[in-house]
C-alpha cells in the first residue's frame, strides 16, 4: 500500500513513517521543510508542502497520485506568523475530502484530539471538530483516533514539557497539579493506525486511545522524575495568575516563531485535564510507568530535560547583550566614537564604525528573538565577536591588560551563541 503521511517530520508523524515503511508499505511524507526529515529518514520519499496553501481540491491532484491511503498527522496549537489554524486543521482538510474520491483513495486515517471539555472553543479543537465531522460526512472511509498524550521515546511540545517540569531543581513547580491525565504509548498509536490500514480496524470508527489509568499532572510529573533518575521533590502550586503572564509571554514567543506548549491554547485545555469524551478503543495499551520503563532514560535525557526551560534564558540573555551593547553605543555615541578617533581613525570614519557596529548589533539581537533568522543571527554573533576581538587586539591591545577585562568577557558571549545554535531545533 502506498501511504501519504501529512505532518510527517513532525512528533508523531515521524515515528509513523518509520514503523509503516518497516512494516513493508511504501510511504511518502509532506512536510513544509524537509531537508533534516530526507537525511533522518532517506526510504521515505519526502514531499515539500504547506498545508496553508492546500486551500482546493485542485492543490492535492499531484499530491495524490498514486496514493492508496492518508494519515494525517498533521496539526496546529495556535497561530502564528507561519501557522494558521483553520487553513491547516479544517480547510486543507476539507479540500482533500473533495479531491479524495477521484483520486481513488481508499481511506483516510485521522489522528485527532479530545475536542470536548476544557478549551473545546479553542481554534485548535474547534477546527479539529468540524473537520472530523466533515470526515464523516465526506463519504470517504475513515477512521478517526484520538490519543491521550502521546509518550514516545523521543518528546515534543507537552512530553518535552513534562520532562523539563520533572527535571526542574529541588522543587516541582505546577498549575493544576491536579488536573486528571491520561496517556498512550507511541508504539501503541503507531499499532492503532497500522490496524486500520490493515483493515482490522472497521472503517467509520472513532476511537479513544489511552491506557486503563488515569493520574494527576503531579503524578505523571513524578513518574518522569524517576524515570530521569533524579530523587522526589515537593510540589509547588504555581498561582493560576502567575500562569496567564506565562502563557501571554509564550503566545507573544509564538508570532516570532517559537513554539512553546505553554501558550494559552495548551494550558486552557490542560486546565481540565486530558481524559477521553468518545468510545475508548477496544484494546489493551500499556500504562505510562510501562512506557517509560521500556525506554530507559539516559544522561541525554537529562541533559534535554534541564536545557528545555533554560534555552527561552539563554536566547533572551543573547538578545538582550546584543541590543543593549549595541543601544548604549548609540547612547554614548561621542564616547564610543571618540575610542575610535583615539585608536588613530578619522572622526568621520570612527563616527561611520560607531553607528555600523552600534546597529549590527541591535540587529543581531533582534534577529535571535526570531525563530526563523536566530540560526543566521547566532552565527552573525560568533563572526562579529571575533572580528571585534581581532581589531581591539591590533588597535587597544592594553585592553587585554584591563581590570575589568571587557576582551576575556567576550568569551562566555561566544560559547553561549554556541550553546544557543546546539539546542535551537525543536524536534
Amino acid at each position: 500500500m502506498r501511504i501519504l503521511i501529512l505532518g510527517g517530520s513532525g512528533f508523531i508523524g515521524t515515528a509513523v513513517a518509520k514503523a509503516l515503511s518497516d512494516r513493508g508499505h511504501a510511504v511518502a511524507g509532506l512536510a513544509r521543510d524537509v531537508e533534516a526529515a530526507s537525511r533522518r529518514l532517506p526510504r521515505i520519499d519526502w514531499v515539500a508542502a504547506d498545508l496553508v496553501d492546500l486551500a482546493a481540491p485542485g492543490d492535492w491532484t499531484v499530491i495524490l497520485e498514486g496514493i492508496d491511503a492518508v494519515v494525517n498527522c498533521a496539526g496546529v496549537l495556535q497561530d502564528t506568523a507561519r501557522d494558521d489554524v483553520a487553513k491547516v486543521q479544517e480547510r486543507a482538510m476539507r479540500a482533500l475530502y473533495e479531491a479524495a474520491a477521484p483520486a481513488g483513495l481508499h481511506l483516510i486515517v485521522q489522528i485527532s484530539a479530545r475536542t470536548g471539555g476544557s478549551g473545546s472553543e479553542t481554534p485548535f479543537l474547534a477546527t479539529k471538530r468540524r473537520a472530523d465531522d466533515a470526515l464523516k460526512a465526506s463519504g470517504i472511509p475513515f477512521v478517526i483516533l484520538r490519543p491521550a498524550v502521546v509518550i514516545g521515546r523521543n518528546a515534543y511540545g507537552g512530553s518535552a514539557l513534562l520532562r523539563a517540569l520533572a527535571a526542574f531543581p529541588r522543587i516541582t513547580p505546577l498549575v493544576h497539579a491536579s488536573s486528571p491525565m491520561q496517556f498512550v504509548s507511541m508504539d501503541d498509536l503507531v499499532s492503532a493506525i497500522a490496524e486500520s490500514l490493515d483493515s482490522r480496524t472497521r472503517p467509520g470508527s472513532d476511537l479513544y486511545l489511552a491506557a486503563d489509568e488515569t493520574l494527576t499532572l503531579a503524578q505523571a510529573v513524578a513518574l518522569h522524575r524517576r524515570w530521569l533518575g533524579l530523587s522526589e521533590a515537593p510540589v509547588l502550586n504555581v498561582p493560576v495568575p502567575f500562569a496567564v503572564g506565562t502563557s501571554l509571554i509564550a503566545d507573544l514567543l509564538g508570532w516570532l516563531g517559537w513554539r512553546s506548549p505553554l501558550r494559552s491554547t495548551a494550558m486552557l485545555v490542560a486546565q481540565g485535564g486530558v481524559t477521553g469524551d468518545s468510545e475508548t478503543a477496544n484494546r489493551s495499551l500499556v500504562t505510562l510507568s510501562e512506557t517509560l520503563a521500556a525506554n530507559p532514560a539516559g544522561v541525554q535525557d537529562l541533559w534535554f530535560a534541564r536545557l528545555y526551560l533554560l534555552k527561552p534564558l539563554v536566547f533572551g540573555t543573547l538578545a538582550a547583550f546584543w541590543v543593549a551593547s549595541g543601544a548604549i553605543a548609540l547612547t554614548g555615541w561621542s564616547a564610543s566614537a571618540g575610542q575610535l578617533a583615539s585608536a588613530g581613525f578619522p572622526p568621520t570614519v570612527a563616527a561611520v564604525l560607531t553607528l555600523a557596529t552600534s546597529v549590527a548589533d541591535i540587529m543581531v539581537g533582534l534577529g535571535a528573538m526570531v525563530r526563523r533568522f536566530a540560526s543566521a543571527a547566532l552565527k552573525c554573533m560568533i563572526g562579529l565577536s571575533a572580528v571585534y576581538l581581532l581589531a581591539a587586539t591590533a588597535l587597544t591591545p592594553e585592553l587585554w591588560l584591563e581590570p575589568l577585562g571587557p576582551l576575556v568577557k567576550v568569551f562566555p558571549s561566544i560559547v553561549l551563541a554556541l550553546v544557543a545554535l546546539a539546542i535551537l531545533e525543536e524536534r
